[in-house]
């Protein structure tokens, strides 16, 4: 965890309320001290969202058509594991009630015994995890020495919640009416099958909705009186949340927790009028794949910091000569134990490591436009491209081979369309530099950007991306595997990292640009013939073979 040498930015000596303790190194050491034990989870990465559900599911179905166990049932266990890291409070009720259930069901049978036992693991987790946050009160209480302060912006409209509140209400709709329509299926295991998962999906939706509810109650909460407040350190991190480090954690070594927060602003403040220099650097952040953390900044944290908690943050602006942000927080508090803190130094050390790796390889790459001078280059899709086309080929015809009726010729034709549309430039796709500057050969006819035009040339991991300033120019982006350790290994260059190296340097320094003028056979002709070959190919395979 590293920071710019130039220190934090400064909060105003006006915006710090009279008595605010500084939360010192010794106080978040007994903060941390507070927390669970490693083997309770307590912090939910971004990519668990998804994950974690998806996964519960399929052990869904484990259950519904491998245990002979109801769909409802079936569906519990698995909304019980999203509850699990997300909502210990429902975890306290679930558990028992469906230990009680799995024993109404199926008493006597051995095979109730290992989910009532990780039901029952379940239980103490979520009880050692909402103690805890008692411990972390505490700590914090302590910290704060009776210092309190009413929030900035409390008598504002409170909006916390209301994004999660109308997100579960779609899932809970259509799980409800996925449910209502259950009976419609034939085969009984195709009934049971909808049921569970109309079921889950209506569960899930309500855990967005009580999530939102209970959010929602925190906030309110919070704005009734005067709260603590404390002196942090803070800066955004590369996954859009906000880290909280201790006020004398100048190198911001240890991140205590972290949190979502979002910048509260009136209406009338919002200025619809943006420069052409503001605009630019607006487009560059949205579309940076890989952005570096921002700065430390002096702030004040308002609130009682617990696994859970809402809070608000007064911090210093970015920008000399602006007023202090006021964020209030998007989402619930999720602190960091040392285990995590280790795993995030060294995931950082390996991706610096990496980087630099690429860095050398791109600038080789670089040098070599300097050492040889050529009138017309042309870079085109190779082995990473034809790979991931095979790949996406075969797991989509796996979907519907050696099935009959609609379910093949639907989902065929349908693949097929896709397949048409997306594969001819994924395969086949060819760059061209000239005197003119850069030419894409498309489905319908080929793309130009002159060189003074072009707006970003990125590679970042495996996707390799093109834009212009010109808004009638479509962004060019090009995706295919990528296997870091091999090409550490070997010292070799990835396709993407050597055109993206070779067209920066060219489009940095105009001595580099090739001079000559780009034929038409140098350009490469439009891919639509091979699209029409393509898709009679894959009727041809739907209808003549078994």
């Amino acid at each position: 965890m590293s920071t710019s040498l130039e220190g934090p930015l400064r909060l105003p000596a006006s915006a710090v309320p009279d008595g605010c303790r500084s939360w010192d190194g010794e106080s978040a050491r007994r903060w941390t001290e507070a927390l669970p034990p490693r083997w309770v989870p307590i912090r939910v990465l971004s990519v668990h969202l998804l994950s974690v559900p998806a996964l519960a599911l399929a052990s869904a179905f484990l259950w519904l058509f491998g245990a002979d166990m109801s769909p409802y049932l079936a569906a519990l266990l698995a909304l019980h594991v999203v509850w699990m890291m997300q909502l210990p409070e429902v975890v306290l009720v679930s558990a028992p009630a469906l230990v009680v259930a799995l024993a109404a069901e199926r008493p006597g049978l051995p095979w109730a015994i290992s989910p009532a036992v990780a039901l029952a693991l379940s239980w103490a987790s979520a009880l050692v995890r909402l103690r805890a946050r008692t411990r972390q009160r505490r700590a914090a209480l302590n910290a704060a020495d009776g210092v309190t302060a009413p929030l900035p912006g409390a008598a504002k409209r409170l909006e916390r919640g209301t994004f999660l509140l109308w997100a579960g209400l779609l899932p809970a709709v259509l799980g409800a009416v996925v449910l209502a329509l259950s009976g419609l299926p034939d085969a009984a295991q195709d009934r049971q099958g909808v049921r569970m998962g109309g079921c889950f999906v209506l569960g899930l939706g309500l855990t967005v909705v009580l999530s939102g509810l209970l959010g929602r109650r925190r906030a309110r909460l919070l704005r009734r009186t005067p709260v603590p407040v404390l002196r942090v350190r803070i800066r955004d991190n590369e996954d859009v949340c906000t880290e909280v480090y201790a006020a004398d954690d100048w190198k911001a070594r240890r991140p205590l927790f972290v949190v979502p927060l979002r910048e509260f602003t009136d209406d009338h403040d919002h200025d619809d009028d943006m420069d052409d220099e503001e605009l630019e650097r607006l487009l560059d952040e949205l579309e940076d794949d890989d952005p570096a953390p921002g700065p430390l900044r002096e702030a004040l944290l308002y609130g009682v910091p617990y696994d859970g908690a809402e809070v608000l943050v007064v911090s210093a602006a970015e920008e000399p000569g602006e007023p202090p942000v006021v964020e209030w927080s998007t989402g619930v508090v999720r602190p960091l134990s040392e285990a995590a803190v280790r795993r995030r130094t060294a995931k950082e050390r390996a991706l610096a490591a990496r980087d630099a790796a690429y860095e050398e390889r791109s600038a080789a790459a670089s040098a070599a436009v300097r050492e040889s001078a050529e009138p017309v280059r042309r870079w085109r899709a190779g082995w990473p491209d034809w790979l991931s086309a095979v790949a996406i080929v075969v797991w989509g015809a796996h979907f519907f081979w050696g099935e009959t009726g609609l379910w093949r010729y639907g989902i065929g034709i349908a693949l097929g369309a896709f397949g048409v549309w997306m594969l001819p430039p994924w395969v086949a796709w060819r760059i061209t530099a000239d005197s003119a500057g850069l030419w894409f050969n498309g489905l319908r006819r080929t793309h130009h950007i002159a060189w003074d035009h072009i707006r970003i040339v990125q590679c970042k991991r495996n996707h390799l991306k093109i834009d212009s300033h010109r808004a009638t120019f479509p962004e060019w982006s090009a995706f295919g595997p990528r296997w870091p350790w091999l090409e550490r290994k070997m010292g070799l260059i990835h396709p993407y990292e050597k055109a993206a190296a070779q067209i920066t340097a060219m489009w940095q320094d105009p001595a580099l640009r090739p001079a000559g003028d780009s034929g038409e056979r140098e350009l490469g002709r439009p891919l639509w013939p091979v699209a029409v070959v393509g898709g009679l190919v894959w009727v041809a395979l739907l209808v003549l073979l078994p």
